[in-house]
Formats: structure tokens, sequence, C-alpha cells
């Protein structure tokens, strides 16, 4: 059975900085690419950045360019995000899901997903 977890979410000030993890179980972990979304109160989920198979990484969100970074771990079947200089507007559910194929900035093209972890970010 496939699993995917996010954890790391959590209340932190504007300015400061989050790491967001995302571990996968039941699959080949390297066979896949990771994208994280997130969805904001009252906005559509939204496609933030992505990793692919090999570690290429992809910025789907011109607002989040520079401030938020995606490495992959094949060893420990993980991904982590890093956001930097957070602002209120980055307030949201992050979610992270796998795709067997190269990274989708759609959500619905993706395998996997976790529950997401909460993001809040007080001004």
């Amino acid at each position: 059975q496939v699993q995917v977890v996010e954890s790391g979410g959590g209340l932190v000030q504007a300015g400061g900085s989050v790491r967001l993890s995302c571990t996968a179980s039941g699959l080949t972990f390297d066979d896949y690419s990771i994208g994280w979304f997130r969805r904001a109160p009252g906005r559509e989920r939204q496609a933030v950045i992505c990793v692919e198979m090999r570690g290429r990484t992809i910025d789907y969100t011109d607002s989040v360019k520079g401030r938020f970074t995606a490495s992959r771990d094949n060893a420990k079947n993980t991904v982590n995000l890093t956001v930097n200089s957070l602002k209120p507007e980055d307030t949201a559910l992050y979610y992270c899901a796998a795709r067997d194929d190269s990274c989708s900035r759609s959500w619905s093209r993706y395998n996997y997903w976790g529950q997401g972890t909460q993001v809040t970010v007080s001004s």
C-alpha cells in the first residue's frame, strides 16, 4: 500500500523559514517525480514546485521563486521543501504528490497524494 506523508508545518512569523518533508512508502521512490502544491483559504490548489526523478526542480509559481527550494533524498524516500522569507500569503495547506512520470503542474496527473500539512504565517 502506497503512503505519502507530509510533515513539518506549523505557525511561523513572517520573514521566517520552515522546512516541510514528504515521505513516500510502498513504491519505488526513484521512479517518481514529487510535486508540492498548496491550497490557501478561499483559493484553488496551486502547483508550487516539483522535483523530478533525477533531482531537477521546476518552479511553478512566480511568487515563490528564490524563496522555495526543494531537494530529494532517495535513500530516505523523502523530498524536503525549504521555504524562506515567509509571507502571510504563503499561509496554506501544503500537499505533496507522487507521479510516475516527469513533473506536471496539474494535480490530477499525480498518482498518489498526502493529506497535507498546514503552514500559517503570522504578520
